[in-house]
């Protein structure tokens, strides 16, 4: 019989990529035993969470049989994003796509001329990793 700590256990990087995007829209609103397998129901604003979601999911127990899942997309396909002071698109990359060196996907769906010149307000799209 599954057991649900040692279960949240294993799947705690999944539960912490759900939580990561709560400034984004994300909400988990179950994690429980599901016969021998855990549930985990959510929310996720864009495909871009989502996807980075199931990248962890994935890297946890590619099979993930001891999984039921409900991962909802609430948004499109692209994720909006307003630039905070301090930021570069290395690490809005690396919060999105859990890759910082995938900041030219950004840059090419923003058509952004000089990458080293964002400012503070500025409203980018997220596109989904390609």
């Amino acid at each position: 019989m599954a057991d649900l700590a040692t279960l949240q256990q294993k799947y705690e990087p999944v539960l912490k990529a759900i939580d990561r995007f709560t400034p984004e829209g994300a909400a988990l609103q179950d994690v429980s035993l599901d016969g021998d397998k855990l549930h985990v129901k959510a929310t996720l604003p864009s495909q871009v969470c989502l996807n980075f979601v199931w990248d962890q999911i994935k890297k946890v127990d590619a099979t993930y049989a001891d999984l039921h899942h409900e991962l909802i997309n609430t948004g499109g396909d692209t994720q909006p994003y307003t630039v905070k002071p301090g930021d570069m698109l290395s690490k809005i990359a690396q919060h999105f796509y859990g890759d910082g060196n995938l900041y030219p996907q950004i840059v090419k769906a923003n058509s952004i001329a000089n990458p080293d010149a964002l400012k503070a307000g500025e409203k980018l799209t997220i596109p989904p990793k390609a």
